[in-house]
């Protein structure tokens, strides 16, 4: 048998095992980040003899922190589902896929720290500023990412290019989803997390765009 192939180790056209590895430890990561949100959901202090109208208003001022919690929970399966999509597509290992990789995944670990600077704050210009700002920072490092996945020489011989263009696409239309929200930091901070919701409206107009041929080279 010849050494050489056993450098770049391949399964019959299923992902090498290096490929299979960077996955599973990516996926991790994810889901510890996604987990650790929910640390910041502290239960409220209050004495046993407490009323229920005491109880009520405390879980009220966490209402912030809910708030954060879900949005970031939901930013952050975003996120672990374009990088599954985008790797559903991978069926090469390259050196190249390391270093965007990992910067994606230290965006996401980070994610906790910014939800829980948002939430302690909400409605306040540089915590929301920060938090959009890191996600304008995950967004990049997911579309650098995602885009090393769907094309040579880590992408299946026989992918769809269109496909490709639109995991593409769908990484520009996160970046401009969390600039709007960053823009509206500066307008009102209470309508930045909301904001985020532009997102998929993003992801709509670069579709109508690429229709129309507007849009030839993403």
């Amino acid at each position: 048998m010849n050494d050489a192939t056993n450098d770049h180790p391949m399964h019959h056209g299923a992902p090498a095992h290096a490929l299979e590895r960077l996955v599973f430890f990516s996926d991790a990561v994810f889901a510890i980040s996604i987990t650790l949100l929910v640390i910041e959901l502290k239960v409220p202090a209050l004495p046993r003899s407490a009323s229920d109208v005491e109880f009520l208003q405390a879980l009220a001022n966490l209402t912030p922190h809910f708030v954060g919690f879900l949005v970031s929970f939901f930013v952050i399966g975003a996120f672990w589902s374009g990088h599954h999509r985008a790797f559903d597509c991978a069926r090469h290992w390259s050196p190249k896929l390391l270093m965007p990789n990992l910067f994606l995944l230290c965006s996401v670990a980070g994610m906790p720290f910014f939800t829980a600077l948002v939430s302690e704050y909400y409605g306040k210009l540089v915590p929301s500023a920060a938090y959009c700002l890191w996600l304008f920072f995950v967004a990049i490092c997911n579309l650098w990412n995602n885009m090393k996945a769907v094309s040579p020489p880590v992408a299946a011989d026989d992918l769809d290019p269109e496909y490709a263009a639109l995991i593409r696409r769908r990484g520009w239309a996160v970046i401009l989803g969390t600039l709007t929200a960053l823009a509206f930091c500066f307008v009102n901070p209470w309508l930045a997390q909301p904001a985020l919701i532009s997102m998929p409206l993003w992801r709509r107009l670069l579709e109508y765009l690429h229709r129309r041929g507007t849009l030839k080279t993403v």
